[in-house]
């Protein structure tokens, strides 16, 4: 178990796409595909597993935020509906797209906190 570290937050694992059991080696090899496992500790990852989580958790927090500026805005300002639509749905994307693997590194490292002997057998 080179490189292990206990005391790793989920968050910061999770917020810096990190190894979840050492904090240090990379947990996404593309955009959003996994690695095999951790080049730092060597902690396989084939069984991790997000799913649709972080996505669900992106559209309920981001519902949240952005429904309400975007009628604020609309009431406020006097812009024609195509402006509001290509605006939107820039913000939408945007916030989407940054937030994404974050929040999927985050399930991740959740699961990870909560099922390490089921992560970790067979190593």
């Amino acid at each position: 178990m080179t490189g292990y570290h206990p005391n790793i937050s989920p968050v910061t694992a999770g917020l810096r796409c990190a190894c979840p059991r050492c904090g240090r080696g990379k947990l996404f090899k593309g955009f959003l595909d996994v690695a095999e496992r951790c080049d730092v500790c060597g902690l396989d990852f084939s069984k991790v597993d997000s799913g649709d989580g972080p996505a669900v958790f992106l559209i309920f927090i981001l519902n949240f935020l952005i429904v309400p500026m975007a009628l604020w805005v609309s009431m406020s300002v006097d812009w024609p509906l195509w402006l509001h639509a290509i605006v939107w749905s820039v913000v939408v994307t945007g916030l989407t797209l940054g937030m994404l693997r974050p929040a999927k590194a985050l399930v991740i490292a959740q699961q990870y906190r909560f099922r390490r002997s089921e992560l970790e057998s067979g190593e």
